[in-house]
């Protein structure tokens, strides 16, 4: 033991994510396992059951599953023909929000983030819209929800759409509404390492007038386009993918998302314990509406921090490397703020499967090598 911090080097692994699951996630596995419906394009079964859930969870007009986040955003963009137009997104994301604008032929334009929440910052979106923005794209960094109040303010006095980026943000909420009602599309994921853990999914939820049109449009696009199914017999009107989720996924997504509401107060409550004992100044604020997905600090000595932080078995990670600095993008722009964070973002555990213990270990390590 170090006598100086009482941090023990080696003890068990701290996981920076882990799935909080118990018996009835094995039970609903098992089910469909011995069922032998394993999946359907038609989205029928568990995923039919999983996207009324879903919708009615959330608050919004219709539900769409698919078997990914990334899915989600390239079928949500696709509805709103963003070929040779623009797309503005910050570019502190991971790289499948600029991957999904590419995908439908369109061109991401990155835009700097706020400093205090690392979301998209409404007056950096203000200045970058042109005659080509067709759509702007905040995204619900670590489960923080966006400014939507200036942001859907910007969308209608200029008559863009508004496609949200919530893949962090399952439970959170925006002036007393769940992510998920704002706006035109909104997008989730379910990774296992997301609030709502599946081995693979995702969802766009919809809001307006044109929901139940999008609706048709997106059950047809997430299953190759087959479109007027009666029984062994079908058409395709339309371009599609292999994107409908499998019903084990939509099982176990049933049973997580009865436990959400818990899962969530107990990131809240570690949250919590990160913003009043560790000793930076830069950490991630506390706000009863934001989901934790993950939670991030700021380490001048980001290398030597996570190199301490190893050798102590407690995993970190980065989140994440502007997408505009890769090599794909290579974009040549000044965002101040993201180029001063570039360096310093950590991400520290974050999970419902947090003990007491494993909370203190994470906060004096910590302040003990930040």
């Amino acid at each position: 033991m170090n006598t100086e911090t009482g941090i023990e080097p080696v003890q068990k692994k701290i996981k920076l994510f882990d799935p909080y699951i118990g018996i009835e996630e094995e039970k609903a596995v098992t089910r469909v396992l011995h069922s032998g419906f394993w999946a359907s394009g038609a989205g029928t079964g568990n995923v039919a059951k999983f996207e009324h859930a879903f919708n009615k969870f959330v608050g919004s007009r219709q539900c769409i599953a698919v078997n990914s986040g990334t899915a989600a955003l390239h079928l949500a963009l696709k509805l709103f023909d963003i070929r040779n137009k623009e797309v503005i997104i910050p570019s502190l994301s991971f790289v499948a929000t600029a991957h999904a604008v590419l995908y439908n032929g369109g061109k991401p334009v990155f835009v700097d983030v706020d400093n205090e929440t690392l979301c998209v910052d409404p007056d950096m979106i203000k200045k970058s819209i042109s005659k080509k923005t067709q759509v702007i794209l905040p995204v619900h960094f670590g489960g923080m929800p966006c400014n939507l109040t200036e942001i859907m303010s910007v969308c209608h006095e200029n008559n863009i759409n508004l496609v949200e980026d919530a893949a962090h943000a399952s439970g959170a909420s925006f002036n007393g509404k769940n992510i998920g009602q704002h706006g035109h599309a909104v997008c989730f994921s379910f990774h296992p390492v997301k609030n709502l853990a599946m081995p693979g999914g995702g969802a766009i939820t919809l809001n307006g007038t044109k929901s139940s049109i999008f609706a048709k449009t997106l059950k047809e696009s997430r299953w190759f386009g087959i479109s007027d199914r009666h029984g062994p017999f079908y058409d395709v009107k339309s371009e599609g993918w292999n994107y409908y989720m499998n019903e084990f996924s939509a099982a176990i997504g049933i049973e997580q998302l009865k436990k959400l509401g818990v899962m969530n107060k107990i990131r809240k409550n570690i949250a919590k314990q990160y913003f009043n004992e560790i000793n930076l100044e830069h950490k991630m604020p506390l706000d009863e509406n934001c989901s934790y997905h993950l939670y991030w600090i700021r380490v001048k000595n980001r290398n030597k921090f996570i190199k301490k932080m190893t050798e102590y078995n407690i995993e970190v990670g980065i989140h994440y490397k502007p997408i505009h600095t890769m090599s794909y993008y290579n974009v040549r722009q000044n965002l101040p703020i993201t180029k001063m964070i570039e360096n310093e973002l950590v991400s520290i555990p974050m999970h419902p499967n947090l003990t007491d213990s494993d909370i203190s270990r994470v906060v004096k390590t910590v302040n003990e090598f930040s």
